[in-house]
Order: structure tokens, then C-alpha cells, then sequence
């Protein structure tokens, strides 16, 4: 009796050190797993860091020479080691604009009309051709832009926008000049498509997310199609689809190559959107590998800098209006 109390104690104590051992190796997983996703994390700051101070050291000499007018000058003259960034920021911005103008709200009835109205068997290849566009490598869009998509809106759009809107005494100015092609509109234009699968794609998601409870206790209150998108889908998603522009937003803030292709590369303001222009990105392309003298360099530098700004302040704004959303919603 006492050799078999003392052999069930032995198991006992073997079985107790045995999960003490499995304790002790979770408990320094999970260490390893917390340190690590924090270095990760501390990686990405330190990383951002970088840039940014990396930015502004490039930066010293344009903002030492030019301080704060570099911002409103519209003055571009390699010749002269005079630099302004004006009109590059403009175009950045009515650019992006314009593709959000037309992105947004395109990308909203495609997602809801996959989700809601399209067939079975319509749905598979449109969001297949949607997503596909995504993968378009951003030198296509350029090219297919400069040689068929300006040459068919100077010969068709822009023609009937200066005889129409031409017109209108308060936006005249905006379709004013000869039709180019290139330009600022045609940017935008070209912007839109390269942004639209973000956006439609993203509210897609969201919006299949939507409980469908919601949507058919709506029906059966007697609501439509429309009142049940407006009323149901999008304040239930809308967190989701405000994140979706925003990173379509980045997207045509920071667009390179084809935004290069087709803009027509102008240093000045324009209030003509018909009239060619520049994007921050647009002016690097195009004068990096040409920069000589240490000014000229840096005046380029401190151009992505401000771009680096700009899509931080837009970043920033996004994330505070989400925060807002969700403490409402509560």
C-alpha cells in the first residue's frame, strides 16, 4: 500500500511538472510573440522617422535659400537656381480632386450593384475586371493615356466642354483655352481609373458585411432599393468606405508615371483644367536624373517632403474623422 501511495505521488508530481514545463513554454511564446510584433511596430516608426528626417535634411539648403516662398512662388528656373513649388501643389491637388470627384461615386454604385442588383453569374467577371485594373501596372496607364485616351478626348470631350460649360458665366474659366488633350483634366480623368478598384473593391467588402437582416427588414417596411442604400448599407459601412477613399486618395496623391505621361509637365497655374500642369510627383520624374548643383537637387527634395506632408495631413484627417464616427456611433 505505501509503494502504491508512493508511486501515485510520483505521477502526480511528474504529471504537475509536465504542465508546469507546457506553462512555462506558452508563457515564453508568448513573450517572444508580444516582443516581437512590438519591434515590428517600433520598426515601422523608426522607419517613418527615417524618411522624414532624411526629407528634411535633403531639404536644408532649398529651405535656407527660399525659406517659406518656395511655397507660393511659382517660379521654376533651373538656369537661375530660382525655385517654386506653387505650381506643383496645385496640380497635386486638383488633380487628386478631380479623380475623387469621379472615383468616389462611380465606385459606390459598382460596389452596391455586386452586392444588391447584379446576377449570380454577372458578378464573378465584373469584380474580376475590377480588381484588374488594380494589377495595371501604373507606365500603362501612361502610356495608353498619351496615345489614345488625350487624342480621343481632344477630338470629342474637350471640344464640347468649351462650347458648353465655355459658356457659363461662373465656370468658364475652368474649360477655357484650346482643347490639348494633355492636361489637368486629363490627369484627374486618368487618375479616376487608376483609383476606382480601390474604392470599389474595399466597399464591395464592406458591404457585403452589411447583416442582411438590416437590409430585408428594411424591404419589408416598404423602403426601395435607393432608401435601402442610403439608408441602411452606407451608414452601417461607412467607416469601412471612408477608409477606402482615403487610401485611393494616397493612391492619387503619390501617381507618378501616368500622371507624368498625360499632364503636360507646365510649371504654372492654369485655371484652365484643359490647360497642361505639374504634380509634385510629376516634377521629380522628370527632373531628378537632370538635377545639377546641390540647390537644384535639394529644391527637388524638399518637393517630397511636401508631398510626405500633404499625405500625412490627409492620413491624420482621415484618422480623426473615423475616431469622430466611431464615438458617435458609440
Amino acid at each position: 500500500m505505501v509503494d502504491v501511495a508512493l508511486h501515485g505521488g510520483a505521477l502526480a508530481s511528474d504529471k504537475v511538472t509536465t504542465r508546469a514545463k507546457a506553462i512555462d513554454r506558452l508563457r515564453l511564446g508568448d513573450a517572444a510573440f508580444r516582443h516581437l510584433t512590438r519591434a515590428a511596430a517600433v520598426g515601422v516608426l523608426l522607419l517613418l522617422s527615417g524618411v522624414m528626417i532624411s526629407l528634411f535634411a535633403g531639404s536644408l539648403p532649398a529651405i535656407r535659400a527660399f525659406g517659406f516662398g518656395f511655397l507660393a512662388s511659382e517660379r521654376w528656373n533651373p538656369v537661375t537656381d530660382k525655385f517654386g513649388a506653387l505650381p506643383a501643389i496645385y496640380g497635386t491637388l486638383v488633380t487628386s480632386a478631380i479623380a475623387m470627384l469621379i472615383a468616389v461615386p462611380v465606385g459606390l454604385m459598382i460596389a452596391f450593384f455586386l452586392t444588391e442588383l447584379c446576377p449570380q453569374w454577372l458578378r464573378r467577371p465584373i469584380g474580376i475586371a475590377v480588381e484588374l485594373l488594380a494589377g495595371i501596372p501604373s507606365i500603362i496607364y501612361g502610356i495608353w493615356g498619351l496615345f489614345v485616351f488625350a487624342p480621343f478626348l481632344q477630338q470629342t470631350l474637350q471640344p464640347f466642354l468649351i462650347g458648353t460649360l465655355g459658356n457659363v458665366p461662373v465656370i468658364a474659366p475652368l474649360f477655357s483655352g484650346p482643347p490639348y488633350g494633355i492636361g489637368v483634366l486629363t490627369s484627374g480623368l486618368i487618375l479616376a481609373i487608376m483609383v476606382l478598384p480601390f474604392v470599389t473593391s474595399i466597399s464591395r467588402d464592406v458591404f457585403e458585411a452589411v447583416p442582411a437582416v438590416l437590409k430585408e427588414a428594411a424591404y419589408g417596411v416598404g423602403c426601395t432599393t435607393w432608401e435601402v442604400a442610403r439608408y441602411v448599407v452606407l451608414p452601417y459601412a461607412r467607416v469601412g468606405v471612408i477608409g477606402g477613399v482615403m487610401l485611393g486618395l494616397g493612391r492619387a496623391l503619390g501617381e507618378t508615371m501616368a500622371v507624368t505621361f498625360v499632364i503636360g509637365n507646365a510649371h504654372r497655374i492654369s485655371v484652365s483644367l484643359l490647360a497642361p500642369g505639374t504634380t509634385i510627383s510629376a516634377t521629380i520624374a522628370n527632373e531628378f536624373t537632370e538635377a545639377v548643383g546641390t540647390l537644384y537637387t535639394s529644391a527637388l527634395i524638399e518637393l517630397g517632403l511636401i508631398l510626405f506632408v500633404i499625405t500625412f495631413i490627409v492620413l491624420a484627417a482621415a484618422r480623426y474623422m473615423l475616431a469622430r464616427i466611431e464615438r458617435r456611433i458609440g
